[in-house]
């Protein structure tokens, strides 16, 4: 798998970033990163972006840019964000193909 294929944004989640971001005036970018905790040992952090680094990796769909920094990619490498509406609720879901186990909540995981 590329870089440029190594992780991929759903049309569902593009389009609910371009509404926060226009929103709140912000550039469409969202940051995943991954940080240590979490009910399953790892737990996604998403936020919005104002920059790329020089070690981020890239994903674009529909005008919209996913950022994921270096380290992170070892972790969700693969990976679809998605953004997905419950009856309990909505919220940006990573179907990650590495994760070995996950939580109930969907935003810890392990591998």
């Amino acid at each position: 798998m590329t870089e440029q294929t190594a992780i991929d944004l759903t049309p569902a989640a593009a389009a609910r970033v371009a509404a926060i971001a226009a929103k709140q005036g912000k550039p469409a970018m969202l940051r995943l990163s991954v940080d240590g905790g979490g009910c399953a040992g790892f737990q996604y952090v998403f936020g919005l972006a104002d920059v790329v680094a020089e070690d981020d990796v890239t994903a674009v769909r529909d005008g919209v840019t996913l950022v994921v920094d270096s380290v992170s990619l070892d972790l969700v490498r693969g990976s679809h964000v998605d953004y997905v509406e419950s009856l309990g609720g909505a919220a940006f879901r990573v179907e990650n193909p590495q994760a070995a186990s996950g939580c109930g909540c969907g935003s810890s995981f392990s591998i």
